[in-house]
This record gives structure tokens, sequence and C-alpha cells, in this order.
């Protein structure tokens, strides 16, 4: 019999996670006992109730698992944990708020028992408030724009993969870690179903605009030379608009005005090229500093503590 891992991050979740653990039981309850089933959940750095409801079914089921990050990381961090520590033969990835409704569990089986490594979730319709629908759209389309990944529209958190397609993510080692890309770049053999999404079951989200541009740029450094691209090319524009700059000035002092060029032309020149330069150096410094963070090879994160979890 096959076995499913649920993939859980949670961060500050007291309010949904006990109705998100009841519904993906009777969503499996509707499977007739034909897969085995396991729970991972990855806490990064709740402090409220989250963890101790958490830990107060696990104590009831052997099936709910959960690692507690000492401090808080990210999601990007807690879904590789999460990755990690699953045992299934497939891994399902959502979240707790249950926009990605548990009753889609079986449509993502289906599909991937027909012989894909990965199947994706698409939201029909995002339901959300227009603020929040219009920054996931501007954040989607940064990060096509400036990253050239070829994620599909409409991306759902929820989706479900392989052992060998879990393999292969756990092999990349990288600090900095943008998981959409990752999955888009380990490639195999991928699809997509589109599913019904509801409203937040509770509370609200914690993934702010702030917090999807940060990643957006994040994105953007780690799967994109782009802007190091775009440094050279508006480098090369600048010499040539000095060069255009220097021969109107000296056509027009030799045949048509007789101008006394000033200190002003001067220091705005040292100003705007100073600028220029601190901004190409800005560029440059953040890929070092991306560099730096890798070569020092820490863990990807810390965990405080395992329940039902044996290593």
């Amino acid at each position: 019999m096959k076995k499913i891992s649920l993939v859980v991050p949670v961060f500050y979740e007291e309010d949904c996670i006990l109705q998100f653990i009841a519904e993906v039981k009777a969503a499996f309850a509707g499977l007739n006992g034909q897969y085995q089933y396991e729970f991972v959940f990855i806490d990064d750095g709740s402090k409220d109730r989250t963890t101790s409801l958490i830990k107060e079914e696990a104590a009831k089921d052997q099936q709910i698992k959960l690692v507690e990050f000492s401090y808080n990381h990210g999601k990007q961090w807690a879904v590789s944990a999460g990755i990690k520590y699953a045992t299934g033969d497939y891994m399902i990835y959502m979240d707790p708020d249950l926009q990605d409704p548990p009753e889609e569990i079986h449509r993502f089986i289906e599909e991937i028992e027909k012989g894909y490594d990965l199947v994706f979730g698409i939201r029909r319709e995002k339901k959300d408030s227009f603020i929040n629908i219009m920054f996931s759209k501007i954040f989607w389309w940064v990060l096509e724009k400036f990253t050239g990944l070829k994620i599909p529209k409409g991306l759902a958190v929820m989706r479900i993969f392989n052992r060998k397609f879990a393999d292969k993510f756990l092999a990349y080692p990288e600090q900095n870690r943008f998981i959409e890309g990752m999955f888009m770049h380990v490639g195999l053999k991928q699809t997509t179903i589109e599913i019904t999404q509801r409203a937040r079951f509770a509370g609200v989200s914690k993934f702010n605009f702030r917090r999807k541009m940060k990643l957006a740029f994040d994105a953007i450094f780690d799967f994109s030379e782009l802007p190091l691209k775009q440094t050279v090319k508006f480098g090369f524009f600048m010499m040539f608009m000095a060069f255009l700059s220097l021969l109107t000035i000296v056509v027009l002092r030799l045949f048509f005005i007789d101008f006394q060029i000033g200190w002003p032309s001067i220091i705005i020149t040292i100003i705007g090229a100073t600028g220029i330069l601190l901004y190409f150096m800005g560029v440059i410094a953040i890929y070092i500093g991306r560099i730096y963070k890798e070569v020092k090879g820490r863990p990807l994160f810390s965990i405080k503590e395992l329940t039902n979890i044996h290593e």
C-alpha cells in the first residue's frame, strides 16, 4: 500500500489547524483505506498555540508528526524540512488555511498515478481580497518578467510529487531557496489540474505584499543574471550618451553658440555618475553577499524538537 505524506508549513495557525486535520482525515476516509498517510507539520517559529495543538493531536495519532524550528527561518526552508522528514511514496504540499481544499486530494492522487512526477494545482479563481489579488498579479508578473521561469499561471500552493522528485529536490543544497523556481528546475514529468479554491478558513495571510516582493527579488537574484546583464547594458548606454553629449557641446561651441561651461554642469555630472556607480556596485554586492552565504555551507535550518519522528 502506498503512503502519502502531507507536507504542511505552519506559522501562527491556531485558529485553523484542528479543522485542517479533521478535513484531511475525512478526505482520506473517503478513499476507503487505499492509501496510508501521515501529516508532517513544520512549525516556523510560532508563538501562539499552534504547536501545542498539533502535539495534542500527535499524542493520539502517531501519524501526525511535527518539526519545530528553533526560530523563524521562512516558508521556503520549512517546505524543505518537511520534504526531508516525509516518508511517503507521494508528498502533498499544502497550507493549513484550507484555501486549497482537502477534498481535492483524491484528484491529485488520481493524476499522479497516471505516471507524472509532479502535479501542480491551478486556481480556477483566487478567493481573496481585491488588494491581495492585485499584489499576487504583480508578484507573478515580476517573477516571469525578470527570471524567465515558466511558472504556470494561477499557481496554487497545493501540489503532489513522488519520491523520485523529492530526492532530486533534496539534492539542491543552496542556502538561498526559492521553492517554485527549484521545482521548475528539477523538471521531470509535470502537469497541472484546476482546483476550486475557498476563502481562508480563519485569520489573515502572513504572506503580505512586502514578503511577496522580497521573495520575487530573491528569485531574480537566485535564478537570473539579468541585473548584472542590465548593468552592463546601462553602462554602455551611459558611455554612449556621454560621448554624444561631449560631441554636441563641441559642435555647439565651435559653430553655433559662444558660451562658458561652468561648474554646475560638472557637479551634476559627478553626482549623477556617483549615483550610477553606487547602484551598479550595489547590484554586484548583492550577488557577492549571496555567494558568501552559500560558501559558508551552514545547515539550512535549526531544529528545536521533533515529535513522532525518529531520525
